[in-house]
């Protein structure tokens, strides 16, 4: 007689580990479902792309519901946000402006911060259909329909030869931005790694794993003098510069995952002259 409740006991365990592993494989699918850009030749001819400025914010997307960190977690979006934001999937950045990547990170990672200065800048409709040059018009008109200020479309512009491309990434440079972001305009919708998006800078980065700290000497005695780090390819090296006086007296935690910049790849592929950037500190 007591089979009955030890079966329904097993049948609910069983349920509840079968909504967990849902729930769990849509959250790492979430974090993984972005097109994500690959570096350009600085010489590329730019006449088949679309091209805006490469924002220096968080990357979110919303699901018509829910805002979403490419880390996969919600976003602790107040409630008056994304409640003038449209039904429509979209992907975009989390920006306050030019040189403003440590303030938004501060803000939008934390459950009481002020998003009242926060823009959410749309580059994508995920999952759409048609070329990027027409989802790229869908995303102005949706901008406009939904007439919140804070929801902007990303600028893109188009660009006849290489000239004119660098002309224009150099005021860019000049304002304070970081670089350039060129997507095929004849492209559909796609995720992953691809060479549809490309990143148009002067310098690539990159993002690697901590595995070590290395003790300062010199002026850096008692401090950081380096971190030993791992790219996702397992390319091994050291990156010394990039630190300010305070992450020397507290480094990025061995674990962690960095941003680091660099020029061009050694003949054993470890990146050249690679400079801390920042903490890769994804909510």
């Amino acid at each position: 007689m007591k089979t009955a409740p030890c079966m329904m006991r097993a049948w609910a365990r069983l349920l509840i580990s079968t909504l967990v592993m849902h729930a769990l494989a849509a959250h790492f699918a979430c974090a993984t479902e972005l097109l994500l850009a690959k570096s350009a030749q600085l010489s590329i001819d730019p006449s088949a792309y679309l091209v805006s400025e490469k924002l220096d914010g968080i990357r979110a997307r919303w699901d018509g519901e829910r805002l979403w960190f490419r880390s996969g977690h919600l976003a602790p979006a107040p409630a008056w946000f994304v409640e003038r934001l449209p039904k429509q999937a979209l992907d975009g950045e989390l920006w306050l402006g030019r040189g403003q990547f440590e303030a938004v990170s501060s803000i939008v990672r934390s459950s009481t911060g002020d998003w009242r200065k926060v823009l959410y800048v749309v580059f994508e409709l995920p999952d759409a259909p048609g070329t990027f040059a027409q989802r790229a018009r869908k995303i102005e008109e949706l901008v406009a329909a939904a007439g919140f200020p804070q929801l902007r479309a990303a600028e893109q512009a188009q660009f006849a030869n290489n000239a004119a491309l660098q002309q224009h990434h150099q005021h860019i440079l000049a304002l304070g931005g970081e670089g350039l972001m060129l997507h095929l305009a004849s492209a559909p919708y796609q995720t992953g790694r691809s060479d549809v998006l490309l990143k148009y800078k002067s310098a690539d980065d990159a993002e690697a794993t901590v595995t070590e700290h290395l003790p300062g000497k010199g002026q850096f005695l008692g401090l950081l003098g380096a971190i030993e780090v791992r790219t996702r390819d397992g390319i091994r090296f050291r990156i010394g510069t990039g630190f300010t006086l305070a992450e020397r007296k507290a480094p990025p935690a061995i674990g962690s995952l960095i941003t680091f910049r660099y020029r061009g790849l050694t003949r054993h592929g470890k990146p050249r002259f690679a400079s801390y950037l920042r903490l890769r500190n994804d909510p």
